[in-house]
């Protein structure tokens, strides 16, 4: 490993560590939680009903699709947790699910995924995978 490489392995180590200092309290704000490789399993788990929202900044239909996660993870406050993966920064996430489409949303259950969702949905349609969960 040149010495390059080892700076920027811990550039890279301390980025993670300062946004995750900075994150928002999970599922208490009304907002989507950001997930990354490295904080999914924890998340997920510790979450009665999540909705996660495989997305990534170039894609039109994940902009489409951003203020109803935002509008949900508002009204659904305390009963149900949305959050985020951006699949260019969390490749190994978003491989463990077979992501190979976005935006897609997986619903969680206790930490398993138990149904999810593929493309650009109306509202009704996204709250109509989560509820029955609820």
């Amino acid at each position: 490993m040149t010495q390059d490489d080892e700076i920027e392995s811990i550039n890279k180590k301390k980025m993670e560590e300062m946004m995750k200092q900075n994150q928002l309290p999970t599922g208490t704000a009304g907002e989507p939680v950001v997930l990354t490789d490295a904080t999914f399993v924890s998340e997920v788990s510790k979450h009665p009903l999540m909705v996660v929202d495989f997305w990534a900044p170039w894609c039109g239909p994940c902009r489409m699709v951003a203020p109803i996660v935002e509008q949900l993870a508002q009204e659904y406050a305390g009963k149900v947790t949305f959050g985020k993966v951006n699949v260019d920064d969390n490749p190994a996430v978003s491989q463990t699910f077979g992501i190979q489409s976005i935006p897609t949303m997986i619903v969680f259950k206790n930490g398993q995924a138990v149904d999810g969702m593929i493309g650009a949905l109306p509202k009704p349609q996204i709250e109509s995978k989560f509820k029955p969960y609820l």
